[in-house]
């Protein structure tokens, strides 16, 4: 079943997985057997999802990571937390984030 992602909690990336940069591209790659293996089993983040990748360190819940990135992207922040929420849900799915529960 498939968890609904909230703009108001946390998330962190998985132990399950590593994240490089590698060739001028940043990866997160599955070390354990079935975890991301919907389409393709290396998830490539763009410069967006990087950013998005980097704050989420367990702390912050989503909606701190969107108003940070809103002056750094010069973007509204309810345009950020719809992609911070499509970004999350993707590799939520992917098994590559842990929601940080209460």
């Amino acid at each position: 079943m498939e968890k609904k992602v909230s703009i108001e909690k946390v998330y962190k990336p998985s132990e399950d997985v590593v994240a490089r940069q590698v060739q001028g591209e940043f990866i997160i790659i599955p070390i354990t057997s079935g975890i991301g293996d919907l389409e393709d089993e290396i998830f490539t983040l763009n410069e967006t999802g990087r950013a998005i990748w980097d704050r989420m360190d367990g702390k912050k819940t989503l909606k701190v990571i969107a108003k940070d990135l809103s002056s750094d992207f010069e973007s509204g922040t309810s345009d950020i937390e719809q992609d911070i929420l499509g970004f999350t849900q993707e590799l939520m799915k992917r098994n590559m984030l842990v929601e940080i529960g209460k």
